[in-house]
């Protein structure tokens, strides 16, 4: 049950972090990960899919910059649909948690 769930949770907020970390600076794929896993820990398989699906989405665009370390690294920038979307996530990431975190601290009492 516990690893199924976490699975469920992280999906559910991956995508919040992701928009989140994208959100303060342009950044490429790996920079990324390392950045999300800082906060919760997860594999490049994951995150990857999800980058793709976001541009498709077009909450992310992105554009090649030179490397110094070998070839052109893909870098991902928020569009501003991405913001809104980031938004309105963060709002209802924070409306449930508070909900979740009042009910489980009734029990405290």
């Amino acid at each position: 049950m516990g690893d199924e769930m976490n699975t469920q949770f992280k999906k559910g907020v991956l995508e919040l972090i992701v928009m989140i970390v994208v959100s303060e600076k342009d950044i490429y794929g790996y920079e990324l990960v390392k950045k999300v896993c800082e906060v919760v820990q997860v594999n490049e398989g994951t995150i990857y899919p999800l980058l793709k699906r976001m541009t498709n989405e077009s909450y992310f665009e992105t554009y090649l910059q030179e490397s110094t370390e070998g070839p052109p690294r893909k870098y991902y920038h928020i569009t501003a649909n991405g913001l809104l979307a980031m938004m309105a996530l963060k709002k209802d990431w924070l409306e449930f948690s508070n909900q979740i975190n009042t009910f489980i601290n009734k029990g405290d009492n």
